[in-house]
């Protein structure tokens, strides 16, 4: 039996801003799929929810999205923010980055708007193994900097890194024996 639920003050109270169709469901304890899709429908027309693509929407704006966020959710399974994403972002690649990159059980590369997307592959065996990972308020993982840089030079061991003396390679090491790429 489904209880009633305030659809609107759920959506609204809910700190996450985009949803995967069986988030809604959730949310709203819906579990009749024709009920679910009208009311999704219904929030659509009142602009309530913005449509991304087919079972993806969104509360706020994509331009307000948090790319790293959207890329997670376009991906639709476990992933989490490494490799050249992460060492732009503090300073080991001097080079501009033009796509968010992203590891997972697959290898893709998408685009949504102006936002760029790779997907590196990486084995289940290591995966899954969260050494050098955090999870942001949002859910969404991310490598810490030796992270990342284990997991790059897993893709690619003779990988130029511009700043390679500000790297502690001490701490990559440690990654690379404890995830098992050494």
């Amino acid at each position: 039996m489904n209880t009633k639920v305030n659809k609107p003050a759920a959506l609204l109270q809910s700190k996450q801003t985009l949803f995967h169709t069986h988030d809604l469901a959730a949310l709203w304890n819906i579990s009749n799929t024709n009920t679910l899709y009208t009311t999704i429908s219904r929030f659509v027309r009142g602009q309530t929810l913005i449509p991304i693509q087919k079972g993806l929407y969104s509360k706020i704006p994509l331009n307000q999205t948090d790319p790293l966020e959207l890329g997670v959710f376009l991906l639709h399974r476990y992933a989490y923010v490494s490799c050249e994403t992460i060492l732009t972002m503090t300073g080991i690649i001097h080079q501009a980055a033009y796509q968010y990159t992203l590891v997972s059980s697959v290898s893709k590369i998408y685009s949504l708007l102006t936002l760029n997307y790779k997907i590196r592959k990486l084995s289940e065996k290591y995966l899954f193994n969260t050494a050098g990972i955090t999870t942001n308020e949002r859910s969404i993982m991310t490598a810490s900097t030796e992270r990342a840089i284990a997991d790059l030079l897993y893709f690619q061991p003779t990988y130029h890194f511009d700043a390679s003396a500000t790297i502690n390679w001490e701490k990559v090491k440690n990654i690379q024996q404890e995830e098992g790429y050494i």
